[in-house]
């Protein structure tokens, strides 16, 4: 299969694959935050996740890819600083503020970096129309976000503080998505790449999960945490792969706009699965965000 990836890249059947991942990977991801804002406290759902990625990436890293070269260690090294610091922010973040409100934030404040990363280091170079499709979407992002903040903010006290942590967090999202996607390019390999990556990233995070869950007054049951965290772990394999495969096929800076619909995933799960209200001005500014990734990917 990675010879028939790597055949791929720079043509038009890649260019097509990548839409589709980028796609696949939206929808995803929206589930997984939603997974993470879930029934569970953040952190504890991140550190089962994070468990259950290591164990299940680490035999395909040993047994079933190439082995990494030896200058793909320091990039490691960098990607795993990199995503540490994202994901300690975004489970802040949700401990703070809704989820319908911290995720379109977090979300809308990565694309608008990752493009102009994907033009410092990948020269990638967005015309005219290309960004007038990213304003769209970024003002259907931020439209949401306002919105949600303004009729549907439970936790008003620490909305500033889960409003600041929101937007670094998106841009911790654009670092890691232009620096995974020079990762990826980095080894022949681009399972090897993904493969590692997950042994290397799910290995903090259970430790500091493990130990606050000791420590709390009332502790959740481990079984249905630790099922939810294997769910979860399936899904952030198919998500960041994807994703990750979308870059290295295409555009870095498309697929990462593309991958912001999955802002309207997330108020579709919000309305479905947690409950959250959803009416015509919602609707609209989803339709937004929907008409900005087309005008983005069909103006290139």
């Amino acid at each position: 299969m990675s010879n028939w990836l790597i055949s791929l890249e720079g043509t038009e059947a890649g260019h097509n694959l990548a839409l589709i991942l980028a796609v696949l990977a939206a929808f995803l991801h929206a589930v997984f935050g939603a997974l993470q804002k879930g029934r569970h406290d953040p952190w504890l759902t991140r550190g089962a996740i994070d468990a259950s990625v290591f164990v299940m990436a680490l035999p395909v890293a040993l047994f079933l890819v190439p082995w990494p070269e030896p200058h793909m260690w320091s990039v490691f090294a960098i990607v795993w600083l990199i995503h540490i610091f994202y994901k300690s922010l975004q489970a802040m973040a949700y401990t703070k503020g809704a989820y319908t409100v911290v995720y379109p934030v977090v979300r809308g404040t990565g694309p608008l970096f990752a493009v102009i990363g994907a033009y410092f280091l990948f020269g990638e170079v967005f015309n005219p129309m290309q960004w007038m499709g990213v304003g769209v979407l970024l003002s259907g992002i931020f439209g949401l976000a306002v919105y949600n903040m303004i009729y549907l903010q439970p936790q008003r006290d620490t909305l500033p503080v889960a409003m600041g942590l929101a937007f670094v967090t998106g841009l911790f999202v654009a670092l890691y998505t232009t620096y995974d996607a020079y990762g990826i390019r980095a080894t022949a390999d681009p399972f090897t790449f993904l493969a590692w990556f997950f042994v290397i990233d799910g290995f903090a995070l259970p430790f500091y999960a493990a130990h606050r869950w000791r420590h709390m007054a009332d502790r959740p049951t481990l079984v249905p945490l630790l099922l939810r965290g294997v769910f979860g772990g399936i899904v952030a394999f198919f998500s960041f792969g994807a994703i990750m495969l979308a870059t290295r096929l295409d555009n870095v800076g498309e697929a990462a706009v593309l991958r912001e619909t999955s802002t309207v995933f997330a108020a579709l799960i919000g309305w479905l699965v947690l409950k959250e209200t959803v009416g015509p001005r919602r609707i609209a500014l989803m339709a937004l965000i929907a008409l900005g990734a087309v005008i983005v990917e069909f103006s290139g």
